[in-house]
């Protein structure tokens, strides 16, 4: 830290107590009181220089008072500004720093120490150091921008916070690698070249660029108003948006611990320890400082991490902030809601309102902003192209994945037995259609909330299973579904149709693949001499490719055999009475044609079905019975 001398006399002052002496030889003949300190001190060492303290002493005089006692309870500084004042107008040696320079520059404002009372008095000092020394150095701007806290009124009035804070904003937004700035002043020196100099030889090393928040950690030091002052000037001179986020982010971190609870291991090895406080601030005092937080970060997507934004949010539920802090917090999560995790989205419930665990109602808004901005950015629809270019749209990536995980958060939030049903149909039914390419995630999230709530009305039920289109399930999701109790008959039906028709699809591409294979083995027959490895690789290919046949082949064949029992099975309930199979056909909500559930022996080989299965069935086809006789 840079310090200028001024005075050239030992040090003549003695403390006892709560008094400061002189210790000249010559008696005291003025008691300066400042606060709860006082300074036997002598007249005309301090009349020499001050025009308050020759009006006071000349007024003292004229009374005709034996003792003269000076009372300066308002000096800007208090008792330590007025006693390193008190030594410079004796002449004694002192050393100006950042750290005294504004109390000195201040209470020699107050005490009117002007060139009229000596030349080099103690403005023109102050003002000389503060402009020359600490104003082009980073650290000591900084260090003289905290002491203006204390005298802050008298600060803004020397306009010594402005300058200060121009000061710091300047050197910001300038590369620091181009000036070498803050590394100069505490880094080694460093030749003409720029290589490390020790002891006045070239070392040859190069020194270490910095990078953009250098100044974070220095800067988060400030109080709320003087780091809001500091901010606004930075902005108004164009300093990045990524970086002005960054430095309120650490700000953020720095008085929130808790917001680092959640973070990384690699995130909390290069990040610094949160301040500790002496005092820990009131739940005021931080509720404030989180809506400004939120009113200095840049409202661009991607300037502040998803991670960071929960953290906020949660914070301003549990210290309850205005209701425009947290529906802005909603809106800049819900514009990267992409890149949100499904830790990120189980916040517990804070609301005595509502009895479940977690706040579905906020995620549902946070979804909500992301969908309406999807739209106005150009969001693919289910009308703007046929399936297989939705599928393949890279403006559908966002979309895509927000759809994967609000599937994975029903699924965390299905077992809870509060959560009521029309608010979970709600949040799966705001997902559009188009952004699911599989409903398998949405078909786990459906069984687990059906398992967790078995007193749902069957209407109810068949209201829920209608969010999932069968004919997006996979054949595991379609295996399990087919042997699920807790779905309605109706989709049972349904999920079985689909399947067969996904495996014939499945089984006709096969085929395919397999006649290709068959006329490109020349070809890879006629590089067996160069590569014996390519044609050892072809074989073993197409032996799985065989193996996976035969077994969809076995599943058809099962399939086809479950069907036509189930319609042998139908058509015996409804013997007696016309129309029955029409009705149940329309109550299934498909029309079931012989031609796919008989059997073809020609294009696939028949396996018998396993006890397990023709019981399932069988099961199935009483409580169609039983229905029908209700």
């Amino acid at each position: 830290m840079a310090c200028m001398k001024l005075g050239s006399k030992a040090d003549a002052f003695q403390r006892q107590g709560q008094a400061w002496f002189c210790t000249t030889g010559l008696p005291s003949d003025v008691v300066v009181e400042v606060g709860e300190m006082s300074f036997h001190l002598h007249k005309f060492p301090l009349l020499s220089r001050s025009a308050v303290m020759e009006n006071m002493i000349g007024e003292m005089t004229e009374k005709g008072e034996e003792k003269c006692v000076i009372q300066l309870h308002s000096v800007p500084g208090g008792a330590k500004a007025f006693e390193l004042v008190a030594k410079f107008c004796y002449g004694v040696k002192l050393e100006l720093t950042a750290m005294n320079v504004v109390y000195l520059r201040c209470a020699a404002e107050y005490l009117q120490m002007t060139e009229e009372y000596g030349e080099g008095n103690l403005i023109a000092q102050t003002e000389i150091f503060l402009n020359q020394v600490v104003l082009r150095s980073w650290k000591d701007s900084i260090r003289a921008l905290e002491t203006c806290e204390d005298v802050l009124s008298e600060a803004e009035q020397l306009n010594i916070v402005k300058r200060c804070i121009e000061s710091l904003a300047v050197k910001a937004c300038t590369d620091p690698n181009l000036f070498s700035w803050p590394m100069m002043e505490h880094g080694p020196m460093q030749s003409p070249g720029g290589s490390v100099l020790w002891n006045g030889i070239s070392t040859g090393a190069r020194p270490r660029s910095a990078s953009s928040d250098w100044w974070y950690e220095d800067v988060s030091n400030l109080s709320l108003p003087l780091y809001k002052r500091l901010i606004s000037v930075m902005e108004s001179r164009g300093i990045k948006a990524e970086n002005l986020a960054g430095a309120v982010m650490h700000y953020a971190k720095r008085y929130f611990p808790g917001l680092n609870r959640r973070q990384t291991i690699s995130e909390s090895s290069t990040r610094v320890a949160p301040l500790s406080f002496t005092n820990a601030p009131s739940e005021d005092e931080q509720r404030l400082l989180l809506e400004e937080v939120d009113n200095l970060l840049p409202m661009q997507k991607g300037m502040a991490s998803t991670k960071f934004l929960f953290g906020l949010l949660r914070t301003a539920m549990i210290l309850q902030a205005s209701p425009t802090c947290k529906a802005n917090l909603e809106k800049r999560i819900g514009m990267q809601l992409d890149q949100a995790t499904l830790e990120d989205l189980l916040m517990p419930n804070f609301s005595h309102d509502v009895e479940t665990l977690y706040d579905v109602d906020c995620v549902k808004r946070i979804l909500e902003h992301f969908l309406v901005l999807d739209q106005a950015t150009g969001g693919a629809s289910p009308c703007s192209a046929d399936d297989g270019q939705i599928m393949g749209s890279p403006s559908l990536t966002p979309i895509t994945m927000v759809a994967k995980l609000m599937d994975g958060y029903l699924a965390e939030v299905a077992p809870d037995v509060n959560l009521k049903l029309p608010k979970f149909h709600a949040l799966a039914a705001a997902i559009p259609d188009y952004a699911r390419p599989l409903d398998d995630g949405l078909y786990r999230a459906i069984d687990i909330y059906l398992k967790a709530h078995p007193w749902l009305t069957e209407s109810e039920r068949e209201q829920l299973c209608r969010l999932m289109d069968c004919q997006k399930l996979s054949l595991e999701a379609c295996t399990h579904a087919a042997q699920n109790e807790r779905l309605p008959l109706r989709v049972v039906v349904q999920v079985l149709f689909f399947e067969q028709l996904q495996l014939r699809t499945s089984i006709a591409g096969c085929f395919l693949v397999s006649d290709n294979l068959d006329g490109s083995r020349p070809l890879r027959s006629g590089l067996v001499a160069s590569n014996e490895g390519g044609w050892v690789s072809a074989v073993r290919e197409n032996q799985v490719l065989k193996v996976g046949m035969d077994n969809m082949r076995i599943r058809v064949s099962e399939l086809e055999k479950e069907c036509s029992n189930m319609r042998q099975e139908i058509e015996k309930l409804g013997k007696g009475r016309n129309g029955t199979w029409s009705t149940m056909s329309k109550k299934f909500g498909f029309r079931m044609k012989s031609q796919m559930c008989s059997a073809q022996e020609g294009s696939v080989s028949s396996q018998s079905r396993g006890e397990s299965k023709l019981d399932k069935l069988k099961f199935q086809g009483k409580h169609v019975k039983q229905k029908k006789e209700v």
